[in-house]
């Protein structure tokens, strides 16, 4: 392992990179150290690399665990600015430590780095080597709470899954660490005893006594402007915080203290540092760091001068094929498609404005994770030529009485270049103006598209945006090249110190990376006889196609509609599919399945083997990312999922030494929200709430002891180690738990149900009792999210309430014994529950909030919009509304329900809004006054309580002639203040029987 320390500083020091030392407190990762988290600010230059013991007390495991170490070794890397080639130094790096990138899949997959209690986050990526996760590769945007400018890379390597990798051993102590020395011999004692002291013996008063020490300390130095030992102290205060948490000392309100006290720290260093830098005069700025020497391989993706990116503007005859490239750096998944469809959109508008884009022009979509393709064929060769009317003065303004031109006619033919006798007469609108009309040459497409690419690349956004060393543009990864290609010509563009050129990047591994393209319509086939396939759909049928006969092979099939999601990702998570088979050790089938194939496939996006019967094999199938040595892969997955087998079963035989009520503790360290408490809080509301929900339906004594039982144990499972370690599984391990400890099968599929749906699409809760805790457990999130202030905004959603919204809704359309339970009775209830104060304007608008998303639900599933809108009404009661919909689609076409419809609109229109129900049917004067009063007592009398709209249609039907009738021969709006009222109100009445639905959104 020495050795590889020592290569890895030996090539960054050879390009460029200063080689620093570890930080001499304990850190939690190489960030911290202050050459990352504090040379990072700033608009000085700065390439460092360093080893860095990374201290995580939470990860003790007295050395017992294969790949869990409180103090594991970080190899840090920091390039700033970015230089545009990271990817490529990286890839320099593995080969530097022996690693053969032909024989390895070796790949870029999407993970999102923040320290919420640093004000630090980035975005980048995962390092897979076959699988494994070997180094975290982040383009820092923020530290302490300051944006950086410039960006820098941050490149953190994991040097014993690496070594372990390498050496192919499946423990961290038999690592060969230097000659004739094991890591254990070396490290053994030292992790034991330190995850002694951490879990077991550190002692807490002290540690508090430690952690108020060194932040006051931090005060100071920073009240004395000294961000260095500030810096210092900060950590030292974060690594008492750590040993607190790691013998379970902290508790919910002293987190939430304790991170704001870290993090206002933290940005007032990184303030101070910014200040000092500039007072010194930014020192570096001045000393050019040592220009990076690119070993082969690197060199050749820097591509050369843009060949054909002239400012002349080729010309074509006939029809023409646009071919458009954009270059990234790996998309996350969710991103490449649409992405594709956004630069479609863009062309095809940019292109149709200008006449280029006819009907026999078509646009082709293609996308990977590494580039966003349009071609565009029938386009047409240049826009057509277009009148252009250019408006003057007045005509009555342009001449004087002797008919010679003014002076506004002279300034404006000046300011058009051309003589006044030239200038003629427009007419816009009814007025006649001095004008001219010109004859505007259409351009060349090349010059249409080259003013439309820098459009197209400067509106891309996704999700979650991030800055690279490319002035202007902001994007999901950074933007690398781009290929713009008009038949056989380079269209000559330039975005942000980018140019267009017909040179494309294949796999980075290859000997030529750098691929010449002649023509636009061979940019698809020129990627494919590089072993890229940039079609989407072909991807797609390449894996089901392979992947199909490796399951066959071991007596196994893939249950492809139910990995459907899976495949989808993978799809785009690769640009050549290579499906390999690998295999694991059966004795781990006696984990529980969901264990099994969560972490194949949410950490792994392995594809599970089944049996003909649906049984779990102890085979799967992952999908490399290009031709590699395929039995190396295996091996190495394998291991990967082994290791991680191995952390499920420590976390699983753990957890089983604990009753579930023991785990109730522990939520009381879990924050759920600021001023909402701790999931302990969370979980007895929830409890409180479908007990309530449960007095008011008609349930047997079991039924209740149920939800009772399964109500004082829920949550639990967040506290488990399995939970913490995959959140996914929350519910099932908590069913899982509940059966072996003993607790009755309803009380542990409750636990389990009511963390359903997890996501749109998913299975709904069958009992009533996991569906009264689902229920409630949604009905708390909206009260309590909305009375703090916390509704989704815009794209922000950061606590899942439209997802909530539209299970609560979901549930309770589905599940018939819970008709009686309305939302807003169900967000009363929940509001009373919570530790804040529930306004009603914010009970209101969380009402507002479910009824929109039933609203979306119901339109999305194909009923009319105004029908839709009409039974809104009804949002409350879900289940009620949705059937109201299904009625009125079908009502709507009966001709006496559009009689009874009209007449109700005449009722409607002319009541004021607020007018209430006050009349004496002793002043009707009218006969029709005295009809329509008696079919109306007849009608409400004869109106089913919970009529649904059939029965209230045909209860209501005889009011339609009478009212018409009514408005036929009586004057509502009279003279007499007093008559007019009276009718008003009479009125008024019918319109509140008739509230079962907004009769004007069907007019």
């Amino acid at each position: 392992m020495q050795d590889a320390l020592i290569r890895l500083t030996d090539y960054w020091a050879g390009r460029g990179c200063l080689v620093a030392q570890p930080m001499n407190t304990e850190v939690g990762a190489g960030t911290l150290n202050p050459a990352t988290a504090l040379r990072v600010l700033g608009p000085e230059p700065w390439r460092v690399a360093y080893v860095e013991p990374s201290v995580r007390p939470d990860d003790s495991r007295y050395g017992d665990n294969p790949n869990r170490l409180q103090t594991h070794t970080q190899f840090q890397v920091i390039l700033k600015p970015e230089p545009g080639d990271a990817q490529e130094l990286y890839l320099g790096s593995l080969r530097a430590l022996g690693i053969d990138l032909d024989a390895h899949d070796v790949r870029f997959v999407e993970d999102n780095w923040a320290s919420p209690a640093l004000g630090a986050w980035g975005l980048g990526w995962e390092v897979w080597l076959d699988g494994l996760e070997i180094t975290q590769f982040t383009y820092f945007q923020q530290s302490g709470g300051l944006t950086l400018d410039p960006v820098s890379v941050e490149i953190t390597y994991g040097m014993e899954r690496i070594i372990m990798a390498l050496q192919g051993v499946s423990h961290f102590k038999d690592i060969a660490y230097a000659p004739g020395i094991s890591y254990g011999e070396a490290f053994g004692q030292s992790e034991y005893e330190m995850s002694r002291y951490y879990l077991d013996d550190a002692d807490i008063e002290t540690n508090r006594q430690l952690f108020e020490a060194y932040a006051t300390e931090a005060r100071r130095m920073l009240d004395a402007r000294l961000p260095v030992p500030a810096h210092s102290y900060v950590l030292k205060c974060s690594h008492a915080f750590n040993v607190l948490d790691s013998r379970g000392a902290i508790g919910t309100t002293e987190r939430a203290r304790a991170f704001a006290r870290m993090r206002g720290l933290a940005h007032e260093v990184a303030e101070l540092w910014v200040e000092r830098r500039t007072e010194l005069g930014h020192p570096l700025c001045s000393t050019p760091l040592a220009t990076p020497h690119h070993p082969r391989g690197n060199a050749a993706v820097q591509a050369p001068a843009a060949s054909g990116t002239s400012a002349a503007l080729p010309e074509i005859s006939g029809d023409g094929t646009f071919a458009l490239e954009i270059g990234v750096e790996e998309l996350p998944p969710h991103e490449v498609a649409p992405t594709a469809g956004h630069v479609a959109r863009v062309l095809i508008e940019g292109l149709e404005e200008t006449g280029l884009y006819v009907d026999e022009s078509l646009v082709e979509t293609y996308a990977t994770p590494r580039r966003i393709i349009a071609v565009v064929t029938g386009l047409e060769a240049r826009e057509p030529d277009r009148e252009q009317v250019v408006k003057g003065p007045r005509l009555s303004a342009a001449y004087d009485a002797d008919g010679n031109p003014t002076k506004a006619l002279q300034g404006f033919a000046r300011g058009q270049g051309v003589d006044p006798s030239e200038v003629g007469t427009v007419t816009i609108g009814d007025i006649e103006y001095a004008g001219l009309v010109r004859t505007l040459i259409g351009r060349p497409a090349a010059g249409v598209l080259a003013d439309l690419i820098p459009r197209v690349v400067m509106g891309l956004r996704a999700d979650r945006n991030m800055r690279w060393n490319a002035p202007g543009l902001s994007f999901s990864r950074p933007i690398r090249w781009l290929v713009a290609l008009l038949n056989e010509h380079v269209v000559p563009a330039a975005v942000a110190g980018m140019t267009t050129d017909r040179v494309t990047r294949v796999h980075r591994t290859t000997d030529e990376p750098l691929v010449s393209v002649p023509h636009a319509s061979e940019l698809i086939e020129t990627l494919r006889a590089n072993g890229i396939e940039p079609d989407i759909a072909r991807r797609r049928s390449a894996i089901v196609e392979t992947t199909a006969p490796l399951a066959r092979s071991v007596e196994g099939e893939i249950d492809f509609p139910g990995e459907h999601a899976l495949v989808e990702e993978i799809v785009n998570l690769v640009e050549s599919p290579t499906p390999v088979l690998g295999s694991f050790d059966e004795s781990y089938l006696s984990l529980p399945e969901q264990i099994l194939t969560t972490v194949m496939k949410k950490h792994q996006r392995y594809l599970p083997v089944r049996s003909s019967t649906g049984r779990l094999l102890p085979h799967f199938v992952t999908v490399a990312n290009g031709p590699c040595d395929v039995e190396a892969v295996s091996s190495g997955n394998a291991a990967v999922l082994r290791a991680r087998y191995e952390d499920a079963a420590f976390f699983f035989e753990h957890d089983l030494r604990v009753k579930p009520e023991d785990f109730k503790g522990g939520l009381d360290k879990l924050t759920f929200a600021d001023r909402l408490g701790s999931m302990a809080d969370r979980a007895t509301r929830i409890r409180a709430i479908a007990n309530e929900l449960a007095s008011r339906l008609e349930l047997d004594n079991q039924e209740l002891e149920v939800v009772r039982r399964a109500g004082v144990l829920a949550k639990f499972d967040l506290a488990t180690s399995m939970v913490i370690e995959l959140s996914s599984l929350a519910g099932t391990m908590a069913r899982e738990y509940a059966r072996r400890s003993g607790e009755d099968a309803e009380v542990a599929q409750a636990l389990y149900e009511m963390e359903l749906p997890r996501s749109a699409g998913d299975a709904l809760p069958t009992g009533i009792a996991g569906s009264l805790l689902s229920v409630a457990d949604r009905l708390d999130l909206l009260a309590g999210l909305f009375a703090v202030g916390s509704a989704p905004t815009g794209g922000s959603d950061p606590f899942g309430l439209r997802r909530a919204a539209l299970a609560l809704t979901a549930i309770l359309r589905t599940n018939p014994r819970l008709a009686a339970v309305t939302v807003d009775e169900g967000l009363e209830i929940a509001a009373h529950n919570q530790l804040v104060e529930v306004t009603p304007e914010a009970l209101a608008e969380a009402n507002r909030f479910v009824a929109r998303r039933l609203e979306q639900a119901l339109i999305d599933e194909g009923h009319p919009v105004q029908v839709v809108r009409a039974v809104m009404p009804h949002a409350g009661s879900p289940a009620y509304a949705e059937r109201a919909a299904g009625d009125l689609g079908k009502l709507l076409g009966d001709e006496r329900f559009q009689r009874l419809t009209i007449a109700l609109q005449r009722v409607l229109r002319i009541v004021p809004e607020g007018t209430r129900p006050d009349y004496d049917p002793e002043l009707f004067t009218e006969p029709a006054e005295q009809r329509l009063y008696d079919a109306f007592v007849r009608v409400r009398a004869e109106l089913p309580r919970y009529a649904t709209l059939p029965e209230f249609t045909a209860a209501a039907l005889p009011l339609a002639e009478p009212i018409d009738a009514y408005f036929d021969d009586v004057m509502v709006m009279d003279k007499d203040p007093g008559v007019r009222a009276n009718r008003l109100g009479f009125l008024a009445d019918i319109r509140d029987l008739v509230t079962i639905l907004d009769w004007p959104q069907i007019a």
